[in-house]
């Protein structure tokens, strides 16, 4: 067997497998520990093909923790000065995100 298939991109497989990862963080939302440990892989892949996550996917976890975020759990949510705060729980890390004039939540 060919250690890489013709027409399929290591990249590709790692968009892949980033997004399965994060889906299987979603449907574990309720255990901390294991869609924490989702993420960290989901990240490490991430690093080690240098691949972007998608603006989705950043917004999900908090990167100083790790922590998948869950509001109302781990995470609060306010809108102030035309931005969106994420404060986490679990370290106190705060995210201030700016609303643009079309800009979708």
């Amino acid at each position: 067997m060919a250690k890489y298939e013709k027409g399929v991109s290591v990249k590709d497989i790692s968009r892949e497998r980033i997004g399965i990862l994060f889906s299987l963080a979603e449907e574990n939302k309720e255990d901390a520990n294991r869609s924490a440990r989702y993420v960290e892989h989901a990240r490490a892949i991430s690093a080690k093909q240098r691949v972007r996550l998608t603006q989705n996917q950043k917004r999900s976890f908090c990167r100083s923790c790790g922590a998948y975020f869950v509001p109302g759990k781990n995470l609060t949510v306010r809108v102030s000065r035309g931005r969106v705060i994420y404060t986490c729980k679990e370290c106190g890390r705060v995210y201030r995100i700016p609303i643009g004039k079309r800009q979708e939540l």
